[in-house]
């Protein structure tokens, strides 16, 4: 059988498992074995599967995504969504949709500690959606400025997906962190673009709270002193040089940790459930990654890399006609798969392509982790919308998915724009 035979049969093997639920870094464990031996024979195939887990679980590279999921936990627990979004509500919440406005600013702020746009999305969940409900906002528009406002988790450093994108590519992760800023502040912009125009179509709707005196909004800022602390620790310290992202982690982490309890949010207990639960988290980041590994190597015996780059250049429509091509590919993917599985799953493919045809890695990566949030808010999955509905359980999905809706057309704008203008990315790293 050839290796082109093989190939084909292995991504429908894998599409095949994912279809039967089966979880994708598994199934991409399995046909990147099975791939393997079937090219190479079965013992050969036998010692990847024993030696590629290992060496993978244990890259101290990888070392870098458990500090900042765990950093993410600790502030959760430690109640910093909960100061932030209150501060954000007292400057901008006598605005006529300020508290949706206050919530997709907590969303940014939120996002600079943590890296998740599903811990993001959750967290303001059990934050804003009950405060913009009980001031009588349309419940779908409050849940799809908060399904929306979560994907800020995944631009705005720290962004485990850039972290992953950084290591399928050896990119250097603090410079993708700097290229995220903007492109992340641009996202906030558009997002307050879409709750005002929203709110100016039925401005009857939306409530306005009394106007704040200028010392309740100073004194405001006083309870968000952590967040701070830890956003100049972790992202100014490593962007400075001061130390490298690696480090930067572990101090974040420490730090969140320490200050939830010195504050008195965190105990003992308390911070052994936020460890138990950055450890499930981190497993099943790992057991994609382990997966997307063993896969990479059937992809490299079979050529299937090589094929594809051939096929791309040969196309007559230009680099910018090839990169809305693969760009259409991951939009249609974020709306069935895992943003993580596609990451993992298509980069060692189209970054080859990428380069070949001259475009920035940085950009691109910026590209790509934005086009993959369309996905996390996209139907037929929208994790972010999935995990809004587990906890608003009275708003239905198709309810939130209108909501979302005029956030996903601001998305393909802001897309564009990031596209159109690759300065917005590369600005940062390129002034260090």
């Amino acid at each position: 059988m050839s290796h082109g035979m093989i190939a084909s049969l292995g991504f429908v093997a894998l599409f095949a498992l994912m279809v039967l639920r089966v979880p994708v870094g598994i199934a991409m464990g399995i046909v990147g074995v099975g791939g393997f031996a079937a090219v190479n024979g079965f013992w050969p195939g036998m010692s990847l599967l024993m030696n590629s887990p290992l060496s993978t679980a244990t890259d101290y590279t990888l070392s870098v995504i458990p500090m900042f999921v765990l950093m993410g936990v600790f502030a959760t627990a430690g109640g910093m969504s909960r100061e932030l979004f209150d501060a954000c509500r007292t400057w901008v919440g006598h605005r006529r949709g300020g508290m949706a406005i206050g919530t997709i600013l907590a969303c940014g702020g939120f996002s600079a500690i943590n890296g998740s746009a599903i811990a993001t999305t959750a967290t303001m969940a059990t934050t804003a959606l009950p405060e913009m409900r009980r001031a009588g906002y349309p419940a779908d528009m409050a849940a799809g400025t908060i399904a929306a406002g979560g994907t800020l988790g995944v631009i705005i450093p720290p962004s485990i997906v850039m972290i992953i994108y950084g290591l399928l590519t050896q990119q250097d992760i603090t410079r993708l962190f700097m290229a995220g800023v903007l492109p992340g502040v641009v996202a906030i912009l558009i997002y307050i673009i879409t709750v005002r125009l929203l709110v100016w179509r039925n401005p009857g709707q939306y409530e306005v709270s009394p106007r704040q005196p200028w010392s309740a909004r100073l004194a405001s800022l006083r309870n968000i002193w952590a967040i701070l602390l830890l956003f100049v620790v972790v992202i100014v310290a490593s962007f400075g040089g001061l130390v490298t992202i690696t480090e930067a982690a572990g101090v974040g982490a420490v730090g969140a940790g320490l200050i939830g309890w010195l504050r008195g949010r965190l105990t003992l207990r308390t911070m052994l459930d936020c460890m138990i639960e950055a450890l499930r988290i981190t497993a099943s980041i790992f057991i994609i990654a382990i997966g997307a590994y063993l896969f990479g190597y059937f992809l490299t015996v079979t050529q299937v890399t090589q094929a594809f780059v051939a096929l791309m250049l040969d196309l007559p429509i230009g680099p910018y006609g090839v990169l809305s091509l693969i760009l259409v590919l991951y939009i249609i993917l974020g709306a069935i798969m895992d943003e993580l599985a596609i990451l993992l799953l298509t980069v060692p493919i189209v970054y080859p392509v990428i380069m070949t045809l001259g475009f920035d890695p940085i950009w691109f990566g910026v590209v790509v982790v934005m086009t993959i949030t369309l996905g996390l808010i996209t139907p037929p999955v929208g994790m972010n919308v999935f995990v809004l509905n587990s906890i608003a359980r009275d708003l239905s999905l198709g309810r939130i998915y209108r909501g979302v809706a005029p956030f996903i057309l601001a998305d393909l704008l802001r897309l564009a724009l990031i596209v159109a203008i690759p300065w917005l990315s590369l600005a940062l790293p390129n002034a260090f």
